[in-house]
């Protein structure tokens, strides 16, 4: 069988939707080798990731034949049919126009429509369009994956679409995330960054939708020992979260670390005391998934699908509650017999999330679609 894939990001994204893509697929290539992985995208970024990722041996790079110019929207659709792709997969939100008239299977991955749920955080241009293209593609593919059972509660409700098209496989995050590091590379990264003895981990955007300011208000009612050091690309938001630290006078309890190597993520994961989410709301929430395995104690914010994610022996409170969120930190940092119970159960649940269960389930997907 030959599968084709959107590739964009897969092909140029380091973060996100990048490394959703090139996991799936690499994953997909290592469980059913029998099968062929086309890769479908304009151009290509130069990047250690990206690279090793091509360079396995069923996954096969394709760029334009005639030229980038709406490639990706109808004249991909020849490069398809030469190529001979049975089906072609969709990783974020479309797919091509009038591929439903081919003898081409389709499948769309919708991880969120919080575009029309938070309507607030995108431009108006910017919604419209991800609205346009996602709707099209829900409407025209032969099936759906959403990433949440929120995810296709929003399809349902916000498309009209119907249930049956819809099938739930979550996410896992990358294996490097599945295996303690040893203690010397852990030394190596607390000294590389400078990472307290004793912290709590915010991993995300710093964006408004996240919502850091709350951990930030809740860390003034923490014990002073622990600090919150915080992994993530800064928007116009940071300067509201910058106000509030000053206005808490926090500044000597906050780090900031930006652009960290892919590499030494985990190892900041599995040194974290409590790691918090406080998200108004989220797709899934791969952090959650990195933090399970990581045997990191979770709380994190109801609303959305962090209830999924984080499974029944995470904490969770509301988006709003600055309070909530201390005591439910507070409840974990004195409670060494609760942090060893949610380290456990929480390793124990997110196996549901694990690598070969998902992609067993994505390729019955495909090949329930072609029979």
């Amino acid at each position: 069988m030959k599968i084709g894939y959107d590739g964009k990001r897969a092909a140029n994204n380091l973060t996100g939707l990048g490394n959703y893509s090139r996991s799936l697929i690499e994953h997909l290539a290592h469980q059913f080798p029998q099968h062929q992985y086309l890769v479908y995208t304009p151009k290509v970024k130069s990047a250690k990731q990206i690279d090793a990722f091509l360079a396995n041996e069923n996954i096969e790079l394709k760029l334009p034949k005639n030229g980038p110019f709406l490639w990706r929207s109808l004249n991909i659709l020849k490069d398809l049919n030469q190529d001979g792709c049975q089906i072609y997969h969709g990783l974020s939100h479309e797919i091509p126009l009038a591929i439903q008239h081919t003898r081409i299977k389709s499948i769309v991955t919708i991880h969120d429509l919080i575009f029309l749920r938070f309507p607030q955080y995108y431009k108006f241009i910017d919604r419209k369009l991800y609205e346009w293209k996602s709707k099209s593609a829900c409407k025209r593919a032969n099936k759906i994956i959403a990433i949440s059972e929120k995810t296709k509660e929003d399809i349902i409700d916000l498309y009209g679409i119907s249930s049956e098209k819809i099938e739930v496989i979550y996410q896992s995050c990358d294996d490097s995330f599945k295996t303690p590091f040893a203690a010397a590379t852990l030394s190596r990264i607390k000294a590389t960054y400078k990472l307290p003895e004793k912290y709590i981990l915010n991993v995300g955007t710093i964006e408004e939708r996240k919502n850091l300011k709350l951990a930030v208000q809740a860390l003034k009612e923490v014990n002073e020992e622990y600090k919150l050091v915080v992994i993530g690309k800064q928007t116009a938001y940071f300067k509201t979260v910058e106000k509030e630290i000053e206005k808490l006078g926090l500044k000597n309890r906050i780090l900031f670390l930006k652009n960290i190597p892919f590499a030494d993520l985990p190892g900041i994961y599995q040194m974290a005391n409590v790691f918090v989410y406080p998200s108004f709301y989220e797709g899934f929430g791969i952090p959650i998934i990195e933090a399970l395995y990581s045997a990191v104690p979770i709380v994190a914010a109801t609303g959305s699908c962090l209830e999924e994610a984080g499974g029944p022996d995470s904490l969770y409170i509301s988006p709003d509650d600055a309070s909530g969120l201390a005591k439910a930190i507070n409840q974990i940092l004195e409670r060494p017999q609760l942090q060893k119970e949610m380290k456990e159960k929480g390793l124990e649940f997110v196996q549901k999330f694990n690598s070969p269960v998902v992609t067993q389930q994505l390729m019955d997907c495909y090949l329930d679609i072609l029979t």
